[in-house]
């Protein structure tokens, strides 16, 4: 049996010759079937919009379960890798579920969709406060996104961008990208998992202050306590630290953990993101305006008010 990877390489390169239209075209259901079979085999969903931590909580469970098993540190978990490895290993994938054909999984979920068995998975909400999404959501589109991936998303919108042109600021003011786009998916993912029998709440943040607590919630609700040491390692090894040499040795097996331009820092997966380090972004009025548009539109429920303190680095 092909890997969930093999699979969706097939589709993309099958589809390549094609002129645009016809390509997106078959892209688009073709990953949106292969999208839902991965979260329906799932055993461990995690939700999370672009640059919430999706990929350091996948770091940190990898390493649980490499520790555990013995595996090699150098391959991190998207679906089925390591259960490909050793059967006793979860299947563990992450989605958005908004952009494009993960979009499938949010309707899977949303609160008035039909029954599905994706709604009795363990599933982890992964929020991070918007502002530091948009600014570090805005290099990963110009510095990071496949051109595949960028050409489905981009061609979803009432008004497509160039990437290799828009500024930061303009990027953050898009309908389709920007700041007001990530509060409604926030609030939408927020409404949803507070139906969801199996769902938790990790906000970003809270991982970066105490990584130990949060996988030690994690493991229960997945019906899998890590020990003591286990997570102490894994902590150890997804320091920012850590995972920044890792990257720049050229470490990980993934394309994704590796520098999407080389030399240009900005590429880099483990890069700065620190919490609240978009205010060093934007000019103070800037910063006042897109505050303001946070506190009148972001669900309370949430937890980012009041604004959150400066931090230290993750990836």
């Amino acid at each position: 049996m092909l890997s969930d990877n093999v699979k969706k390489a097939l589709v993309l390169a099958a589809s390549q010759p094609l002129p645009p239209a016809w390509r997106l075209r078959l892209r688009r259901p073709g990953l949106a079937r292969l999208e839902l079979e991965k979260a329906t085999r799932t055993d461990l969903l995690i939700i999370g919009h672009p640059k919430s931590g999706n990929t350091w909580l996948r770091v940190l469970l990898s390493r649980l379960y490499q520790t555990r098993h013995n595996l090699p540190a150098d391959l991190v978990v998207t679906s089925d890798e390591l259960h490909r490895r050793n059967a006793a290993i979860p299947r563990i994938s992450a989605t958005n579920g908004w952009y494009s054909y993960e979009g499938v999984v949010g309707d899977a979920l949303a609160v008035d969709a039909p029954p599905s068995p994706i709604r009795d998975k363990p599933i982890v909400f992964l929020p991070r406060h918007p502002l530091d999404i948009a600014t570090s959501w805005y290099l990963q589109v110009t510095k990071r996104q496949s051109n595949a991936k960028f050409e489905l998303i981009n061609a979803d919108l009432d008004r497509p961008i160039d990437r290799t042109r828009i500024d930061r600021w303009a990027f953050v003011r898009h309908s389709g990208f920007g700041l007001a786009n990530i509060i409604a998916f926030l609030n939408t993912w927020q409404a949803r998992v507070a139906r969801l029998p199996h769902a938790i709440t990790v906000p970003y943040e809270a991982l970066r202050a105490d990584p130990a607590s949060q996988l030690a919630r994690i493991g229960e609700l997945m019906g899998d306590p890590f020990s003591a040491d286990e997570i102490a390692e894994a902590v150890r090894f997804g320091s920012f630290d850590n995972l920044k040499s890792l990257e720049s040795s050229g470490f990980f097996k993934q394309k994704g953990l590796r520098p999407g331009i080389r030399g240009d820092a900005e590429s880099s997966k483990v890069r700065r993101a620190r919490v609240g380090g978009y205010r060093e972004d934007f000019t103070p009025e800037q910063v006042a305006e897109l505050e303001a548009l946070v506190a009148a539109s972001l669900d309370p429920a949430l937890g980012y008010a009041p604004r959150p303190a400066s931090a230290g680095a993750e990836p």
